[in-house]
């Protein structure tokens, strides 16, 4: 028999299912989920971290360039870029992530009651939601914190409210699709009851496709309160986000050019790893849908 401690036959480790689906995931899949986790973790950990308090004013002389004791330097009044990059993304997260929730369950109550019951509430579901699209998004953002009044819960409630809407009408189409599928109607013809059929075939085959437009979703709920934190509409200074920073930095660009730099690079890292996450999540159940 050949050794197989020598080098020659030597034979090589055999990956599983799960280790070849980790070789095939893409190194910006692994970049993108890294700087998600980063931010996360720095988010949900900033009052441990041995950060400065982030409104402290006269920490050292203001507009100071990166150094060792302050990575990323200090803005016009003297106040840490670093602390209040990772407080500002406290306030990003808090908004996409219960934003993200609401618009799922009831966006997805609502989608599921359309795209499995039809009829009428197909109709009912279905009007509303192109109501609510055809409205432009912004402009009522826009007004609707104007009239509630600058402050986190505003924004939380009015995003969350929008959000609705997309998920409803993403949900119905996936419903109506799983819905068509054999397993479903075999389930049927076995008499089996509502309950058991959407709890059983069509919410566990629907919820897949449902977080990987979620990822997607909180890149938007981002994006759209750091545009409303730049106008001044979301959390008042001096509490620190990333679209009140880069307003701060926008009227100090010529002295603090870097003041604006830092919460740009974090708004648009996070909405494009959180983009391929969704995407790289989209792409694996549309490959598994495929084998079905």
């Amino acid at each position: 028999m050949p050794d197989e401690d020598q080098p020659g036959n030597r034979r090589e480790p055999r990956l599983g299912k799960g280790g070849k689906s980790l070789r095939r995931i893409r190194p910006s899949v692994w970049l993108a989920g890294g700087w998600v986790a980063l931010v996360t973790v720095s988010a949900v950990l900033a009052r441990i971290l041995p950060l400065p308090d982030p409104n402290q004013v006269g920490l050292a002389s203001p507009g100071q360039g990166p150094g060792w004791s302050h990575l990323l330097g200090t803005d016009e009044i003297g106040r840490d870029i670093m602390s209040r990059l990772v407080y500002g993304g406290r306030v990003s997260l808090v908004v996409a992530v219960f934003a993200v929730l609401v618009g799922m369950v009831a966006g997805g109550v609502l989608g599921i009651a359309a795209g499995y019951w039809r009829g009428w509430a197909d109709e009912l579901v279905s009007g509303a939601v192109n109501v609510m699209l055809a409205f432009p998004a912004i402009v009522f953002a826009l007004a609707a914190v104007a009239f509630l009044g600058p402050s986190l819960t505003s924004v939380v409630s009015v995003i969350a409210v929008l959000s609705v809407a997309p998920y409803a009408r993403f949900v119905r189409a996936n419903t109506v699709a799983t819905v068509q599928r054999e397993y479903v109607m075999a389930a049927r013809m076995l008499g089996y009851s509502n309950k058991r059929i959407l709890f059983r075939e069509v919410i566990p085959n629907v919820l897949p496709s449902l977080l990987s437009f979620a990822f997607i979703g909180m890149g938007v709920a981002i994006a759209v309160e750091g545009g409303l934190s730049y106008l001044a509409l979301s959390v008042r200074p001096p509490t620190a986000s990333w679209g009140n920073m880069i307003a701060e930095g926008s009227s100090n660009i010529s002295t603090i050019p870097l003041l604006s730099v830092w919460p740009s690079l974090a708004l648009l890292l996070t909405v494009l790893a959180l983009n391929v996450l969704g995407e790289q999540m989209r792409k694996r159940f549309d490959v598994r849908e495929g084998v079905l």
